[in-house]
């Protein structure tokens, strides 16, 4: 007896009703997927920014009594538990993007174990979460629940190439032949990307921005480390500059050009958005556009390595 005969009727039916092939709802909800993990990245900076980080004072709980804010709690309750519930709305589309593949588990299962590794990583940023909270805003658990999210938005991104059929086993578009060494080259920006955020949670944790008045910080010297981060963003910039440099002499079209210069122009911004900080005292605004940007730099990146790696070369 097959699996799917042992299953209850209903069940039977509901799945005989999902796809069977990757339709435009599973790749609708892919995209949704990455919008939302870039989202969360920008609440989870407002919460931080407003000095809402413990505008929920407890977890699971809002508060002691509470599950929800309360009208008492003012603006930063209402900040910090919109966050919470962002979670909750993406838990939910990774719930509907298992569903919608389930009949395809075995055949796409490049796109159901990204779909479940989405899944399982919102329970884990949940408690990391709750640990930030429970320890009073403490900067390096601040700095890993920033990291995890920045996790999410490379595998979402993956899954948005996956279900839209750009790359991997089940390509649908024939890609431009490019240069062999954009492969290598590309796969270092990507790199030097998450090395640049993780040099970028320890700047933020040495600076003002700690989410509340009496949150800790790391102790360490902010300009020094502001100086570090710089670094690999010069190398990620040299290699954008370079991709793209090579897509317009040998006159490249595609889907790596779009992604080369989709990486160079959000380079660029980030860049512009990083010095405007640094030589104007840190403003909040500016430090939510630069979290913004280190999202979108980890998805370009990622996006111009995996386009690259399954271009042909010449």
């Amino acid at each position: 007896m097959s699996t799917a005969s042992r299953l209850p009727k209903s069940i039977q039916q509901l799945t005989a009703k999902l796809p069977t092939e990757v339709n435009s709802t599973v790749r609708r909800l892919a995209m949704l997927s990455l919008i939302g993990q870039v989202v969360l990245v920008v609440t989870g900076g407002a919460v931080r920014l407003t000095s809402s980080g413990l505008g929920c004072p407890t977890w699971p709980r809002c508060t002691s009594g509470s599950l929800v804010n309360t009208p008492e709690m003012g603006i930063h309750g209402f900040i910090e538990f919109g966050n919470r519930m962002l979670t909750f709305a993406l838990a939910a589309v990774a719930v509907l993007m298992l569903v919608y593949l389930w009949n395809l588990r075995k055949e796409r299962r490049d796109l159901f174990l990204l779909a479940v590794g989405l899944l399982a990583s919102i329970p884990a940023q949940a408690i990391i979460g709750g640990i930030t909270v429970l320890s009073n805003l403490n900067p390096w658990v601040v700095g890993l629940h920033f990291l995890v999210s920045m996790a999410l938005v490379v595998f979402s991104t993956l899954l948005v190439n996956r279900a839209y059929g750009r790359t991997g086993r089940f390509m649908k578009l024939t890609l431009a032949p490019i240069p062999g060494a954009m492969s290598p080259v590309m796969t270092a920006v990507a790199f030097f990307s998450a090395v640049a955020v993780c040099l970028g949670v320890v700047v933020t944790g040495a600076g003002p921005h700690a989410g509340d008045a009496n949150a800790p910080r790391n102790d360490l010297d902010w300009d020094l480390f502001s100086h570090i981060h710089a670094v690999p963003a010069y190398l990620i910039t040299a290699g954008a500059v370079f991709a793209v440099y090579f897509v317009l002499r040998r006159g490249i079209t595609g889907l790596f050009r779009t992604a080369a210069l989709l990486l160079l122009a959000v380079t660029v911004l980030q860049a512009v958005i990083g010095f405007a900080q640094y030589y104007n005292g840190i403003p909040a605004l500016l430090v939510g556009a630069h979290m913004l940007g280190a999202a979108l730099l980890m998805s370009a990146a990622t996006n111009a390595a995996d386009v690259a790696r399954f271009s042909p070369k010449l």
